[in-house]
Parts: structure tokens; sequence; C-alpha cells
């Protein structure tokens, strides 16, 4: 006898089945099977400026495959690759883009094939355009034009604009904030293969800056951003000058966004009025970090910001570290430090703040714990050139092997940092240097002297930029004028760990002194001399492997001879980059000296330096 339910079922099972075959067949369907790209000529930088266009090379890439999508793009390639080749300097361009044999541009939008299988884009790119007329006037005083811009270069559309915009600029700079293009003729010959452009423009009236109106401000006083701005009203107008005061108010962290436009109109007999347009971020902001050495143990650190404390940009600060935990070599240190800083003191470009900070060091022959207060003060002299001083009370009461110790000092701190970095974090070229001298007095049984450091990196990609990155670090430190044992034990010198010689335990190199008949013990030299060496390559778009050595020098008289020991590290390290900055991973183990041995690790994100 025949079962009605499962005849039922089965017909469902079939149905289910058959529409599971019918969705793949559609799917296969809609498959694009190949995308094929061909310059005539065989130029490989032409070829990559056409991919680099399409917008069907894109959507294959992302795996889309809709017919209708795919017919959108194919239309929309023909002026995205005639515009890319206008920018090489080639005008008498021939695209064809082909839709399983038909033209693109010929298949109606709503007449979408139902199935693509293979799309062809072929270009030729014909002979380059060279200028012959390329003139760019009136020119400021002391205007350069690009060098791409000149009778006889290859014609590319980029130098054209590149020139009306460097000529406006410096229109701008001088003064001249309403300098425009009066007119442009810009003419190919097809023949002769030669582009004529002769661009005329239209300086205006020289104008001053006007009132600067604030709008959008929420807790932020009006005053003070006119401060922290530094535009100068009433001076002749400067594009420079524009953007600098942009920038005062971007690095203040207060702001979310700023723009700075100028009126359209001019205020009689010569202003040209400002508005600045702002939008405030949350005041608030925390922070939390970690880092893993196998011999230092697991470093943890948080911080708290109030971005506008008051309503005039005051930064207040709270940052809290513990290290050391779980350290073979030496106890936990933590610390505690409070800063207040408020920008444009003094002048647009000065912050000037107030730093209260707690430490306790619990280290291999010595423990410490210490109070900072002062006053400091950083000015900002370019984008990559900073300068910063201070007047510092520094109280310190600890104990070592020999007994009791107690520091009284105050100092005068000062130096200046120059980075030219491309990325701060994962830098690939360029160098950074940072120099200090701190001068203290000290009181009771505390010396007097000078405390010198310098912190030098330097960056280089081999061939492809970031590719292949060789950086190199040198650390150098020194005392004079104060004796060893008279000197503060924070301000002393020791090598070994992350920040200095991977591979050697955490400070792990020092002097070895005894105080009257008290047994030997380790504090830090006078004299410090470090050096890393890494060669970085990445792997992929996220993976990078590094090579790196390390060495560093402790002495009491001098950098080098017979009262300095050195030692040195080396390893192998990994990199995930996390758009943030990469996630360091190193291996690293000694190589010379006597202070440590095995292997040890460290994790942290960003790179070593």
């Amino acid at each position: 006898m025949f079962d009605v339910s499962a005849g039922r079922n089965l017909l469902r099972a079939k149905g289910a089945a058959v529409a599971v075959l019918l969705a793949l067949a559609a799917s296969s369907a809609q498959a694009l099977d190949r995308l094929d790209i061909v310059v005539a000529g065989g130029s490989k930088d032409l070829q990559e400026a056409v991919e680099g266009a399409s917008q069907l090379r894109s959507l294959q890439s992302e795996g889309q495959t809709d017919p209708q999508d795919l017919l959108a793009a194919a239309r929309a390639d023909y002026a995205r690759i005639l515009s890319a080749m206008y920018a090489k300097g080639h005008y008498s361009v021939d695209i064809r883009i082909l839709i399983d044999g038909r033209e693109a541009a010929a298949i109606p939008v709503l007449e979408a094939p139902r199935a693509i299988s293979v799309i062809r884009i072929a270009v030729d790119p014909g002979d380059p355009f060279r200028f012959g007329v390329a003139r760019v006037q009136p020119l400021a005083r002391g205007t350069e034009l690009p060098k791409e811009f000149h009778t006889g270069a290859v014609a590319e559309s980029g130098a054209v604009a590149s020139a009306v915009d460097v000529a406006i600029k410096s229109w701008r700079e001088a003064g001249y904030a309403k300098s425009k293009v009066a007119s442009q003729d810009v003419v190919a010959d097809h023949a002769a293969r030669r582009l004529d452009a002769d661009i005329a423009l239209a300086p205006g009236p020289r104008l001053r800056f006007g009132h600067l109106e604030i709008v959008g401000e929420d807790r932020m006083r009006e005053r003070r951003i006119r401060k922290i701005a530094g535009l100068p009203e009433g001076d002749t107008f400067s594009e420079s000058e524009l953007r600098l005061a942009e920038t005062r108010l971007r690095r203040t962290g207060i702001f979310a966004s700023v723009a700075l436009t100028e009126d359209e109109r001019i205020t009689a007999p010569d202003l040209l009025g400002i508005t600045a347009t702002v939008v405030e971020q949350k005041p608030r902001r925390y922070s939390f970090g970690a880092e893993i050495a196998s011999l230092d143990g697991v470093s943890l650190s948080a911080s708290w910001l109030h971005r506008n404390l008051l309503g005039g940009g005051e930064r207040l600060g709270i940052k809290a570290g513990v290290t050391n935990i779980g350290s073979g070599q030496s106890g936990v240190d933590y610390g505690l430090d409070i800063t207040l800083d408020r920008p444009a003191t003094l002048s647009p470009d000065t912050t000037a703040g107030l730093v209260l900070g707690y430490s306790h060091e619990d280290e291999i022959d010595y423990s410490l714990d210490s109070v900072t207060f002062g006053l400091k003060f950083s000015h900002i002299f370019s984008e990559t050139l900073t300068a910063h001083a201070g007047l510092t009370y520094d109280y310190l009461d600890g104990r070592d092997p020999g007994g009791s110790f107690f520091f009284r000092n105050l100092s005068l701190p000062f130096g200046v940092t120059w980075d030219k970095r491309d990325v701060a974090n994962n830098p690939t070229k360029g160098f950074y240097l940072d120099a200090t001298a701190k001068p203290f007095a000290g009181f009771g049984t505390t010396g007097s002297g000078l405390r010198a450091t310098v912190d030098g990196r330097a960056f280089r990609s081999l061939g492809e930029p970031g590719k292949f990155v060789v950086a190199a670090r040198v650390q150098a430190g020194a005392i004079f004028g104060s004796d060893l044992l008279e000197t503060p034990r924070d301000d002393l010198f020791f090598s070994g760990g992350g920040g200095t010689v991977r591979g050697q335990p955490y400070r792990s190199l020092g002097i070895a002194v005894t105080r009257g008949f008290g047994p030997q013990f380790l504090i830090g030299g006078k004299y410090f001399l470090a050096g890393s060496l890494e060669l970085r390559a990445k792997v992929s778009d996220k993976i990078g492997v590094v090579g790196f050595v390390d060495w560093g020098s402790i002495g009491l008289d001098s950098f080098t001879g017979a009262t300095a020991e050195s030692h040195a590290g080396a390893g192998l390290g990994l990199r995930y980059d996390t758009g943030l900055g990469p996630i360091r991973l190193d291996v690293a183990a000694p190589i010379s000296g006597t202070t440590g041995e095995g292997v040890q690790i460290y994790v942290g994100l960003g790179q070593s330096f």
C-alpha cells in the first residue's frame, strides 16, 4: 500500500533538491569566468594605470558577478581609463570593452545580459603627447612651477593642474587670497602629438586677515579658541598662516574636526573675514596597555585624560603603571603621574604644564620611593621640531645593601626633538633625534652636575618602499660633575631589556660598588652607550619578520675603557599589522657579556624603536 504522507514528503524533498540545483545553476550562469586587460605597447606603467582605474577589476577582486553591476562598471570604465591615460600624457586613446564579444557602450543599461562569461578590455594608448606651450602667468615673485611642466616634457594632465595649483598657492601666500584662473587655453594637436597649455591667472587684490568668527563651540570658550588658533588679524593674508591656525586647533585634541574658511566678500577696504567651524570631541578618554617579557615579567599601564577641564583647553592627565610583575630578577615597580597642560600659554605654539609624580622601584640591589614636582614648557617650532624646558624638584628616599640613601635636587631640564619619520609607530624612512640636558643642583649629600642624553634613529627602505627597511638606533647618556654615589639613583644608567639590549635581563648591566664595610651591590653607571640594528621585511600586507642585534655599554668614568663593560644580544621577531600599529613579538638571546643566559621573549605594540 502506498503511504500518502511519505509520498508527499518525497515530493517535497525532490522539489527542494530541484530548487537548490536551479539556484546553483543560476549562480554558475552569473559567474564571471575571465577578465582580460590588454594594453598595446607592453608598457608596465600603463598596464598598472589601466588596472588601477578599472572598476571592473575592483568588482572581480571582490567576487561580485551580478551582470547589471558588471555592465554599469564597464560603461563607467571608458571615462575612468581615459582619465588615467590623460594623466600619463596619452590623448589619442582607443578603448574597447567587450562583454562576451559585444561592445559595452552599445548595450542598453536596462538590457543587461542574464549572464556574463568573458570581459575583455583592450586599450591602445597611442604615442604620448608632449608640451608645446607650457605657460601659467602672471606668477608671484619666487614661484617655481613643477619641473614636469615645461616645453618638451610628456604632457601629463596632472602636470597642468599641479602648475596651476602651485601658482595660485604662491599668490595666496603673498596675500592675494582671491587669486583664480581667469582663462585657460588647452589644445591638443593630434597630428603633431603636442599639447599646448596657456593659463592666465587673475591674482585679485592684496588682502589682510579680518575678524575670526567661531562656530560650533560647546564647552570651549571662544576667547581661548582665538588664542590657540593664533590667527594674526590685521596682518597680510597668508595661506600657511591659515593652515597653521587649523593645525594648532587640531593638535589640542579637543576637536573632532576643524575647518577654517574664507568669507566670499571682502570687508572694506581690504579685510577678509575667516570662519572657524569646530566640532568638539567627548571630553574624556581612557586607554590601557600591556607588554610581556620572559624575564622582565608583565608591564601594565592605564591612563585617563580630560581634554578640556576648565573650558580653556586645559588637559588633565593621570597615568599609572605597574612593571616587573612576575619578574624573576626584581620586585614590582609602580608609579603614578598627574599632569595639567594649558595650550597657547605665552604664545599660540607654547604649552605650559604642571607635573606631579610618584614612583616606587624595587630593583635587584636597591629600592626607592621618589616624588617629583615641576613646571614645564614645550614649544612647537614646526610639525617636525619641538623643544621643551622646565623646573623640577626631586625627592628620593631608598635603601641598598650599603644602607639608606637620601637625595634632593632642583633641576632645569631642557631638550629638543626632531622627528622626520613618515609614520611614528612603524616608520619606513626618515629619522628621529631627541637630545636632552638637565643641570641639577643638589642639597645636603646630593651632588650637583649635568645629565645629558641623545637618542638617534634612522630608517631607510631598500627597493620598494616599506618592503625591506633597515632601522638603526644609537643611544648615549652621560653625567658630568657629580660623583657616582652622590648622583640620584634614577638619573644613573643601566643596560639590558627591551628598551636597550634584548636578550639580556632587564637593567642587568651596571656598576658594582661597596659602601663602607657593606657587601658589593649593583647601581647604574655615569656613562651609557647603546646601538641597535634591525632589518625589517614584509612577508604580506599584514605580516612582517625582523632580524636584530643590540649592544650596550655602561661606564664609570667614560664610555669605553677599563671602567666600562658591555654586553649584546640578537634575535628574530614577528610583526602583525593591526592598522593602529604592529603587534611585536621578539625572541632574543645573549651573544656577548656575562649578565645573562638563555632565551628571552618580548611582546608589545609598535616597533621596538
